[in-house]
């Protein structure tokens, strides 16, 4: 048909003009509230546009023209919903086009008289509303095509006259080619439209009954009959099939065989695998038999196994399909729930162990096949047993579900997670050839589940820790490559967690050495190996020492001197760092009273010790054996235990305060800072770390900022401030000049001996005295 036949100004060379116009206009009044929300919309946009530049009333009537011709199209658009019935005439037909034509005059108006009295920016905007449209007519209203023609060109048409008033001639031929283009598309859109409709009509003529015979067999049996067209839409429904579907025949006849077995999963095009393979075989016209479908129903999903024949006229021609289907839905819930206990956890509905280990050996043959490469990761939840420990089993349960929506809801069809057991999940990820997709994957779940969680009112912050090995480079073999994803995890772990690495060779190494470290630290108190080194805190004013930090030294027979760094976190993963602290506490005491009375010890605390139930008792009895008075103990903890179980953790602090000791916050503003610490608890001192101390140096104004502000917040409550790290005379001299009350840094004194300690002070007041 020409595109004149299609609008409808044309007689059609084969069919009734009332005929196609009734088959284009039956829907028409379905998008009235597009068009109702569309020129809404744009008026007000409009009406924003000119609001200073043009007088309000001359708006407000402007505004009421563009209701009053939408209102009056809309109206004219529901005589047309039993248009079906009747057939459109052509008074109607010209009527609905005048109504739209109607809608042009407001906008008309707009570009031409508006324009002037505004900016060259807002004749732009006024463009682009009306080009918007332009362009919703021509793709909402492929029902009736002349009345879109008609809008889109006095609309278009208007707008290129409005360039060429103001003398933008570009604009004016790109007004003009926009808005050719766009009629052309809403005709050939108009003609698509129409032809379906002429086809959808064609085939809903040529409907056939099935034959007496298999319904009177359908009757007699427990299974039902199906038959559906080339269309694959339902014909001549019988009662008990249309029962399965729980409808009734004359609901379902006509409707796409596919879309009702799909359910609600046919809106999100999710649709199992059954239901393709179903649709491939309908498509490519096959034979099938005993083939198990799921079927999406109101009722719930069930399943169905169908077999199928294609069927063919007197001529030869391929007219549909017919079978014989019946329900299996008890039978298959019984197999799958059996499957189901035996693959997946209970908790969080994910692949357990034994499937994560058939998985990753199948992607690791995959991978032997097509020479490619699969990976398998390992996580970690960081802080997760502070928060069941604290909080309760059932509460962590709760949380563990939670993590396992959000790490699902990162993976794609390449990827498949899983939960090993406690709070360790793995994913196994089929094709790893593209080297950066481990890193993605393993940056977008620590970022995913470091995200805070809500569960019963309680906010909760955990972290990930992700270690990944690539197959077979990392191993040929499932266990192989899950040992070296485990020693990966662990070093992520041993980095202080939160982060993602990969499996290197070395780490066997690394994890013997590590073994062979924790065999020695066990032992290392016992051999009296381990020492404490003391780093003087000097007043900012007088330089004189108020007090020496404990810090612990291990000099090990087997492996000589260990780094802090290296033997502290390896304490605090195996908990030695319990009896070690009571050590350190003790040891620093005992020292302490050998000073005068003025100078106190700082012991550093971490996480594993003040979350012991019994550690204010260790303080009271390190005080009682020691005979060192409470004042003189400082207590330095980091922000990281409040993260981990901040109520004990404060509830610990409060009865170390009330014993008459003193709290230090080290490493403020390092971490995950928060001023509810210091609103709740009484630190004496909060120390500022050695990097702000570097920036302000080196004249970093956002250094100098969170040290000004940090010395302010502490006069203001009361405490003092230590800088750290300080080196130097002129770091000394600036620390001063920003107000901290102490400093602590090589400049002073590196960290040194109990004996040079007590040297330095009686150096010192010696010093002092003459």
């Amino acid at each position: 048909m020409s595109f004149l036949q299609v609008i409808g100004l044309r007689e059609p060379g084969e069919g009734d003009w009332t005929r196609l116009r009734t088959l284009q206009y039956s829907e028409l009044h379905k998008v009235s509230l597009i068009r109702i929300a569309a020129h809404g919309l744009a008026a007000l946009l409009a009406v924003s546009l000119y609001l200073n530049t043009i007088a309000h009333w001359i708006l407000g009537i402007w505004m009421l023209s563009v209701v009053a011709a939408v209102w009056n199209v809309t109206r004219i658009d529901r005589n047309f919903i039993d248009i079906e019935k009747r057939g459109v005439q052509w008074n109607e037909f010209t009527r609905q086009a005048l109504g739209v034509g109607g809608c042009t005059i407001p906008w008309v108006a707009a570009l031409m008289f508006f324009v002037p009295q505004g900016t060259t920016t807002d004749h732009y905007a006024l463009w682009a509303i009306a080009a918007m449209l332009i362009a919703g007519s021509a793709a909402a209203m492929a029902t009736a095509p002349v009345a879109t023609v008609l809008f889109d060109l006095v609309v278009g048409a208007a707008g290129v006259a409005s360039f060429l008033l103001t003398g933008d001639f570009i604009f004016a031929i790109a007004a003009a080619a926009y808005t050719v283009t766009i009629v052309a598309g809403a005709l050939r859109s108009a003609r698509t439209y129409l032809s379906a409709k002429i086809a959808e009509a064609g085939v809903a003529e040529k409907d056939e009954v099935v034959s007496l015979l298999l319904r009177e067999f359908e009757e007699k049996e427990s299974d039902w009959l199906w038959q559906v067209d080339t269309n694959r839409r339902i014909r001549s429904a019988s009662p008990r099939f249309a029962f399965a579907f729980g409808s009734t025949p004359q609901d379902i006849e006509g409707e796409s065989f596919i879309k009702l077995i799909a359910g609600s999963s046919w809106e999100s095009g999710e649709f199992p695998r059954s239901l393709h393979e179903l649709a491939e075989k309908l498509k490519r016209r096959e034979h099938f038999s005993n083939l198990l479908v799921q079927v999406y129903l109101e009722a719930g999903r069930r399943w169905w196994e169908l077999s199928g024949t294609p069927i063919y006229d007197d001529n030869g021609s391929y007219i549909g399909f017919r079978g014989v289907g019946s329900d299996v839905t008890e039978q298959r819930d019984r197999d799958e729930k059996i499957a189901y206990l035996a693959r997946y956890d209970t908790l969080t509905g994910l692949p357990n162990r034994l499937m994560l280990t058939e998985a990753l050996g199948e992607a690791m043959r995959y991978a032997d096949k097509w020479k490619t490469r699969c990976a398998f990761l390992m996580i970690d939840l960081d802080r997760f047993k502070a928060v069941n420990d604290s909080l309760g089993h059932q509460l962590g349960d709760r949380l563990l579900a939670e993590v396992s929506k959000r790490l699902d809801a990162v993976m794609t069809e390449n990827e498949r997670c899983g939960r090993l057991g406690g709070d360790e999940f793995a994913v196994v990820i089929r094709d790893a050839t593209d080297k950066g997709r481990v890193d993605r994957l393993s940056d977008a779940i620590i970022e995913t589940l470091s995200q805070p969680y809500v569960i019963d009112n309680h906010t909760l912050f955990i972290g990930a820790s992700v270690g990944s090995a690539v197959g077979p480079r990392d191993g040929n073999s499932v266990e192989t490559l899950m040992r070296n994803a485990d020693l990966a995890l662990y070093r992520a772990k041993d980095e202080g967690g939160n982060t993602h690495y990969r499996y290197l060779p070395s780490l066997h190494a690394d994890a013997e050495e590590r073994r062979k470290l924790e065999l020695s630290l066990r032992r290392a108190i016992g051999k009296n190996e381990l020492e404490l080194n003391f780093q003087p805190v000097v007043n900012a004013r007088s330089e004189t020492v108020v007090s020496f930090e404990a810090l612990l030294r291990w000099n090990s027979e087997e492996h000589g001197f260990v780094s802090p760094a290296k033997f502290i976190p390896l304490a605090e993963d195996t908990r030695l760092i319990v009896p070690i602290g009571e050590w350190v506490l003790q040891e620093a005491c005992r020292e302490a009273t050998r000073w005068p009375d003025d100078i106190k010890v700082a012991v550093n605390v971490s996480g594993e010790q003040l979350l012991e139930p019994n550690f204010a008792n260790s303080v009271v009895r390190a005080l009682a054996d020691t005979g060192l008075p409470a004042h003189r103990l400082e207590v330095e903890v980091t922000e990281s235990v409040f993260l981990r179980d901040g109520r004990t953790a404060r509830q610990t602090l409060e009865e170390i305060l009330a014993l008459g000791c003193s709290v230090a916050l080290d490493d403020f503003g390092t971490g995950y800072s928060s001023l509810g610490y210091l609103r709740t608890l009484r630190f004496s001192t909060i120390k500022v770390d050695k990097s702000f101390v570097q920036g302000a140096t080196q004249e970093s104004q956002e250094s100098l900022a969170i040290i000004r502000a940090v010395v302010a917040m502490a006069r203001s409550l009361e405490m003092t401030t230590t800088a750290e790290g300080v080196e130097d005379a002129t770091q000394a001299a600036l620390i001063r000049e920003l107000g901290c009350t102490k400093i602590q840094g090589y400049y002073f004194g590196r960290p040194m001996k109990a004996v040079e300690a007590r040297s330095l002070v009686v150096k010192g007041r010696g010093t002092r005295a003459a």
